[in-house]
């Protein structure tokens, strides 16, 4: 169907440098790529840097697949056994059936950078708005609402962590402690400092997976595969659903992935291994564990453990992974609102967030806390950890991976399309849009009964 296309045989200058760039300096690049410009300024004029931006280095295809594994592979993987509990081979289904519909749309979102063989926009945004003018701010607020909401999922699941832990302070009490310590995130001004705390958290997540896999093989010899069922409830397997498309959101950073490529005809095969191997280990770590706590699993796979002592000491790992992982979608979200309000007139509605000397204004650290107390306030209003990331799964998941790459495919590379290929496209919308209205219904449905089943 859709092979490798020809337009992505090109080779990106400096090829010479093997710098890996990390998942950071795409997002950064993102917010940076897609500020807007003001109506006079020509369209192949690149936004002013105002020192506080980045740049990459060209990448391999070996580099920019550790770039969506990273994406894709990230903290929430702990609830997947929960997934597996509720949703039984359904569940199991459904990471290998998102990872295959994803691939495809990342596919299909790349082609939309190309005309006639010949690159013409750079990145999402840009394509939204090629597909109708004025759309792409609706992609900057799904992927402000990503970002957040990853920020806000952070916060709750160190809570249910650390209350796990020390039961004697309550999940809201945890969450304004953890989010006092977070409130040093409204000073990260500095690509170097975020990069090293992507960096150690990139070390803990290897470490506590390990810890977790090798736990749950010492036990291969009571597992029964029988336990996993094909019962079907209607009422959570959408909320499930949109956890895992949760989990395999990377479309919005791939159009300047792919850019940043040392060969980007090289891309379309990155992508579908980097996915393959998502799916092969988002598979095997639910069922692992799963299959070693049975009906004892809990939301968080290391709560399930039944030594105290251990399950300290793995929760507190996962407790500075999540710490660690917070500033990365907090600085990203950050740099999106700088970049689209705050560089001053006429290009944005609102002055500059930077002195002259380059310094951060008295203002804007004082904006940064109230973003970092807003994520408190809404962990504190829904501090549910599945319901929560089904529910954004099911909103801006299915949006940004599922239903817009393929409208935009469809509107426009149509003249390029045979009708099998058109029928692709259509069956993605419409599976799209049925996951994304059953999911925020059923979703919304199992966050208010938790809200009422906590309340009562």
């Amino acid at each position: 169907m859709h092979d490798v296309p020809s337009y992505q045989n090109q080779q990106t200058s400096g090829e010479g440098s093997n710098q890996r760039p990390d998942h950071l300096e795409i997002i950064q690049e993102i917010a940076i790529s897609e500020q807007p410009l003001p109506d006079d300024v020509p369209k192949q004029q690149e936004p002013v840097d105002d020192g506080h931006g980045a740049s990459s280095e060209p990448i391999s295809a070996l580099q920019a697949a550790w770039n969506v594994t990273n994406a894709i592979q990230g903290m929430f993987i702990v609830g997947l056994p929960i997934a597996v509990k509720v949703g039984g081979w359904w569940s199991i289904g459904a990471m290998i059936g998102v990872a295959y519909v994803c691939y495809w749309t990342g596919v299909l979102l790349i082609e939309c950078l190309y005309e006639d063989g010949v690159k013409k926009r750079k990145t999402y945004r840009e394509i939204a708005d090629f597909y109708k003018p004025g759309f792409g701010k609706w992609v900057l607020a799904a992927q402000l609402t990503e970002l957040l909401s990853t920020c806000i999922i952070y916060l709750v699941l160190a809570a249910d962590l650390l209350q796990s832990c020390f039961p004697s302070v309550d999940k809201p009490g945890w969450m304004m402690i953890v989010s006092a310590s977070l409130l040093t995130c409204s000073f990260l001004d500095d690509l170097q400092i975020v990069s090293r705390l992507s960096f150690f958290n990139a070390i803990s997540h290897l470490v506590v997976n390990l810890i977790m896999m090798i736990y749950c093989l010492s036990f291969v010899s009571q597992w029964s595969f029988s336990s996993i069922t094909f019962a079907l409830n209607i009422n959570t397997l959408p909320t499930i659903v949109g956890m895992v498309v949760f989990g395999y959101t990377s479309h919005i950073f791939l159009p300047n992935l792919e850019r940043n490529m040392k060969n980007p005809s090289e891309f379309n095969m990155m992508l579908k291994w980097s996915h393959i191997a998502a799916a092969i280990f988002k598979v095997v770590f639910g069922m692992l564990g799963f299959l070693t706590f049975g009906e004892l699993t809990q939301q968080e796979i290391s709560n399930s453990l039944p030594n105290q002592s251990f399950k300290i000491l793995v929760n507190l790992i996962l407790v500075v992974k999540a710490l660690l992982s917070y500033p990365l979608p907090f600085y990203a979200a950050v740099q999106l609102l700088k970049n689209n309000l705050f560089m001053g007139y006429p290009q944005t509605p609102f002055t500059s967030c930077y002195s002259p000397d380059k310094s951060l204004r008295e203002w804007a650290v004082t904006l940064r806390i109230i973003l970092v107390l807003f994520t408190l306030f809404v962990a504190l209003s829904v501090p549910y950890l599945v319901e929560l990331m089904g529910l954004v799964g099911n909103i801006t998941g299915t949006m940004l991976s599922f239903i817009w790459p393929a409208l935009f495919h469809l509107h426009i590379r149509q003249k390029a399309l045979n009708n099998f290929d058109k029928r692709f496209d259509q069956g993605i919308i419409i599976m799209g849009c049925s996951v994304c209205l059953s999911g925020v219904y059923f979703s919304s449905m199992e966050l208010l009964r938790a809200i009422n089943s906590a309340d009562s």
